[in-house]
């Protein structure tokens, strides 16, 4: 293609030069008592700004796609991402939506894993056809605005899409079920762009076991059977993200004790707070940073302060709980935004972050080098480990797993009417 090479070398030198940039930048960190505490909001939020300009800020985890699915049926030419959905119903009348293009600017969003969700009563009925109807829908989203946003399936690409001005765009399917139980799917959602998979929803498959529904935990595994084992493994030769929200702790275990790779927690808080079984227990936090993977914070009120009030130093408590146990470099943000009622005060929605950060900021225990990690630098880091992973298993010579597992996912005669799911919160 005629300047095929040239534009790969712009690439690359602007890959580079956004790297030194942030080198140079960032130095080594000093000490705490070295740090120059910006004293008032206004200039906290400057540096933020600043920050994010730098660094992409990457959340782990949104459900705007489902709200589309649910409010306007994925008829896109019904949609104006680009207009202030505040003003326009049916969004406007819903305590479930809090994203638009304006705001992710406002936001100052670098990077976002959009969830390809569909409900655990599509299980065993149609929930690999609903499931690429939605990844379809977000690659259609992603065209549309393309001005804004560019699709993004690697560590490299969420760099280009940032140094473009662009929002780094990633695809999550949101539950096992997703595959109905077939590595087949597994891997043709890995072709379509898909890069994390959470292994499982509010519902247990058939191979692994969901935090919504297993409760006890001896310490043993058990989580994951011979199959779910191999999802992991394939995962890893894939160069896919292992997501452990929703996961039950027994779950959690097999998976860490399993992964070749770097785990994740797409949306997902600390137990220690507030002990929803939605969050991650400190035990379980110490073995991720042992596997060098990420806990990426959320923001719905019932895991932040397991009730329906919350505030923006309430999520900050969370992420010096985790720094505190294990360090900054285990640390990211999954707002779950668009998928839940209830938002901390001023963290409202998408346009928020900033104010999440100057709150850590305002400690005075941050430097920006730690603001980077938590925005973005983590997760690239991670991404880039699986990707690392991927890369040595195929020069080993590692083959698709053939596994399979005789279920009875392939077996319902009948189609989930998607129009008669009402929406199940996370809690």
């Amino acid at each position: 293609m005629k300047g095929a090479g040239r534009n790969g070398v712009w690439i690359v030198t602007v890959i580079l030069l956004t790297i030194s940039n942030w080198v140079g930048r960032v130095g080594p960190r000093p000490a705490d008592g070295e740090i120059a505490i910006p004293t008032s909001t206004r200039e906290r939020l400057q540096t933020v700004r600043q920050v994010l300009t730098e660094v992409p800020l990457i959340d782990g985890h949104n459900d705007l796609p489902w709200n589309i699915r649910n409010f306007v049926h994925n008829q896109l030419g019904e949609f104006d991402f680009d207009k202030d959905l505040r003003q326009i119903a049916p969004w406007s009348k819903s305590a479930w939506s809090q994203t638009d293009l304006h705001r992710l600017r406002q936001g100052m969003v670098g990077g976002q894993f959009w969830a390809a969700y569909v409900p655990c009563e599509s299980q065993y009925l149609n929930a690999v056809q609903l499931t690429l109807e939605q990844v379809d829908l977000i690659k259609r989203l992603i065209e549309k605005y393309s001005q804004h946003m560019q699709f993004a399936a690697s560590s490299r690409e969420i760099l280009e899409a940032h140094a473009s001005g662009r929002i780094a765009s990633l695809i999550g399917v949101e539950g096992g079920h997703s595959l109905g139980s077939s590595l087949a799917v597994l891997r043709t959602l890995y072709q379509l762009g898909v890069r994390y998979l959470t292994l499982t929803h509010t519902c247990n498959t058939p191979w692994a076991k969901s935090s919504s529904v297993e409760q006890e935990d001896n310490g043993s595994g058990g989580g994951l059977t011979g199959f779910g084992k191999a999802v992991v493994r394939e995962m890893n030769r894939l160069g896919m993200l292992i997501d452990l929200s929703h996961t039950a702790r027994a779950t959690m275990r097999d998976a860490l004790r399993v992964s070749k790779a770097p785990l994740i927690f797409s949306h997902s808080s600390a137990f220690a707070i507030c002990n929803s079984t939605r969050n991650v227990p400190d035990d379980i936090l110490k073995q991720l940073a042992a596997n060098g993977g990420l806990v990426m914070v959320t923001f719905y009120n019932f895991f932040v302060k397991c009730g329906p009030d919350a505030s923006v130093n309430d999520v900050a408590e969370h992420i010096y709980h985790i720094r505190n146990l294990i360090g900054v470099d285990y640390i990211g943000v999954g707002g779950d935004f668009d998928g839940i009622n209830k938002t901390p005060r001023g963290l409202e929605d998408v346009s928020r972050y900033p104010e999440l950060f100057a709150e850590l900021l305002r400690s005075g225990k941050w430097d920006v080098l730690d603001l980077k990690k938590v925005a973005g630098l983590n997760l690239l880091r991670v991404l880039r480990q699986v990707e690392r992973v991927r890369d040595e298993m195929r020069t080993a010579g590692v083959k698709p797993s053939e596994e399979f597992l005789a279920s009875p996912d392939t077996t319902g005669n009948c189609a989930l009417d998607i129009n008669s799911v009402q929406r199940v919160t996370e809690v």
